[in-house]
């Protein structure tokens, strides 16, 4: 088959499409004929040798795909030599075939193909997995997105909201701000020109937000704190803006407030079987019925992969971009 391959790290043109050996499906696994897959931060880091693969995990790049499953491992009898299916992967979505674990697989959300399927694995799980099993957004809350522009913040949005919460997103232009409002969030903070700390304070009273959904990681951790409200939780699911930073214990403390960090990628099988039954079972039904909409900010030839991983880099993309194959 065919991948997109690291050649060895560093920028974009380190991507090239070539001849590898095609994956054979061990047990548990399937094999996919890939229609689509997507573009995700993580990509961007293992590209440039910052995020290595878990464990026995592909190299190569990719963590969610649709397509058609066209061969099954030993012991699965749960779905069919044919059958549409949406994935969410440990690696190997940019190429033209990926084993993954039967667990894993979800089905094509009614009402949508498979290029706009691709989009949905791995947002919808990190923010349910987030949001919903760990911080307990419940309803009337206050949710906090950094970041509400991206797939993930898109997603979110549109969760949260499902959920009868209350959203602020942050961004850095108006014409993200706009899309964000569509979707749902209340309090539009432009992060270039607003300190987001004093515009929660402002909007709930002083009381702060309920949960944070935070994709900065060490830039922002004292202020997501002092932004918390008391029983507050914050979900850190990226480091853009570093790794180390010091937590005044203090602030959290009065708060009562709770600092989670969390991977799905690196999470046992078991996890992510979970997560995925619970999207399938909670997500997938909001999206025919007009309450949860795939936002794909651009679709390009899989082939393309560089000048994909470019435009998410410059940020000037909303929402997902997908890779058809």
């Amino acid at each position: 088959m065919r991948a997109i391959i690291v050649t060895e790290p560093g920028g974009p043109d380190q991507l090239r499409w070539q001849e590898v050996a095609a994956p054979v499906p061990g047990p548990g696994e399937v094999l996919i004929d890939v229609a689509a897959t997507a573009v995700n931060r993580a990509d961007i880091l293992q590209r440039q040798g910052n995020y290595a693969p878990p464990p026995g995990a592909s190299q190569i790049l990719g963590l969610e795909c649709a397509g058609v499953i066209s061969a099954l491992g030993l012991g699965v009898k749960a779905v069919k030599v044919g059958q549409e299916v949406t994935a969410l992967l440990a690696g190997g979505g940019y190429a033209e075939q990926v084993a993954a674990p039967v667990g894993q697989l979800l089905s094509v959300p009614t009402g949508i193909g498979l290029t706009a399927a691709a989009s949905l694995p791995e947002v919808a799980c990190t923010v349910w997995s987030n949001i919903v099993m760990t911080a307990h957004l419940a309803e009337g809350e206050w949710l906090l997105i950094h970041g509400g522009g991206s797939g993930i913040g898109t997603m979110a949005i549109q969760i949260a909201r499902a959920l009868g919460a209350r959203v602020a997103v942050t961004a850095g232009s108006a014409a993200k701000l706009e899309i964000c409002e569509q979707l749902g969030a209340e309090v539009l903070i432009n992060y270039q020109e607003q300190d987001f700390v004093e515009v929660i304070a402002d909007v709930t009273g002083g009381r702060g937000a309920d949960v944070i959904l935070d994709n900065m990681g060490a830039a922002y951790l004292e202020r997501n704190v002092q932004a918390l409200a008391r029983n507050g939780r914050l979900a850190i699911i990226g480091m853009q803006g570093g790794v180390k930073a010091e937590l005044n214990i203090n602030t959290l403390l009065r708060k009562n407030g709770t600092v989670h960090a969390a991977s799905l990628r690196g999470r046992p099988e078991s996890e992510k079987a979970a997560i995925c039954q619970q999207v399938e079972r909670t997500i997938w039904p909001w999206i025919p019925a007009g309450i949860v909409t795939p936002v794909i900010g651009a679709t390009m030839a899989l082939t393309d992969a560089a000048a994909a991983h470019q435009l998410l880099e410059s940020g000037a993309v909303t929402g997902k971009i997908v890779l058809t194959v």
